[in-house]
């Protein structure tokens, strides 16, 4: 597992907004948990996103928390806000707990 801080428009890194590569998660596929590595947005103490060869995962509490979560949320997915809601009311993004 590898953490990296987000990096700014500037290209300085961003306190508190993390990119956790080679995460591991539980995620419950209608019979069983299965452990899957990914990549993990995290914002401050909070997990946002994942995203791995299964699909994308969103914190269903956290993923809009604030201006600053979202707008490296946004990077992390390189997408609007408006795109990552379409996703989510598609089902393509799975919302979930990931807190």
């Amino acid at each position: 597992m590898k953490v990296k801080n987000m990096v700014s428009s500037k290209g300085n890194p961003v306190a508190n907004q993390f990119i956790i590569e080679n995460a591991v998660i539980d995620i419950y596929d209608g019979v069983k948990e299965i452990a899957t590595r990914g990549h993990m947005f995290r914002s401050y103490s909070s997990n946002i996103a994942f995203k791995c060869s299964r699909g994308y995962f969103i914190d269903k509490n956290k993923w809009d928390y604030s201006t600053t979560t979202g707008k490296y949320r946004n990077q992390f997915l390189n997408e609007t806000k408006k795109e990552t809601q379409a996703k989510i009311d598609s089902g393509e993004y799975i919302l979930t707990d990931l807190n």
